[in-house]
């Protein structure tokens, strides 16, 4: 498994942006399909965003497209969501995630929860109105 710490959430209003990353040790981060997720209470952990192996194709939900953008720099192990346009319905726990599978080559990405297998411990991005 890969280990990811994530950083950059915090409280911003409506309207504002944020930046999250996520650093990755331990395996060949670039053999490696990331994602995003997020988490609001009571609700289902569900991806916003995921991006290939080496960056040239991206996925995003579509209450996320056109605001979010997730990219990675493979020499920094590192893997960003910028989050600009945040409304409340944004709020949640995110979370960054690696597939579990962490084979190497290709060009797609996987988008359901099942696909990935290591996790980071989550950041708390609250939107206020």
């Amino acid at each position: 498994q890969v280990q990811l710490v994530e950083s950059g959430g915090g409280l911003v209003q409506a309207g504002g942006s944020l930046r999250l990353s996520c650093a990755a040790s331990g395996r060949t981060f670039s053999n490696y399909i990331m994602g995003w997720f997020r988490q609001a209470p009571g609700k289902e952990r569900d991806i916003v965003a995921a991006i290939s192996r080496n960056g040239r194709n991206t996925y995003y939900v579509r209450s996320v497209n056109g605001r979010f953008t997730i990219s990675r720099d493979n020499a920094k192990n590192t893997v960003y969501l910028q989050m600009n346009s945040l409304n409340p319905e944004d709020s949640a726990i995110y979370y960054c995630a690696a597939d579990r599978y962490g084979t190497g080559g290709g060009d797609g990405y996987y988008t359901r929860t099942p696909d990935f297998g290591s996790w980071g411990q989550g950041t708390q991005v609250t939107v206020s109105s």
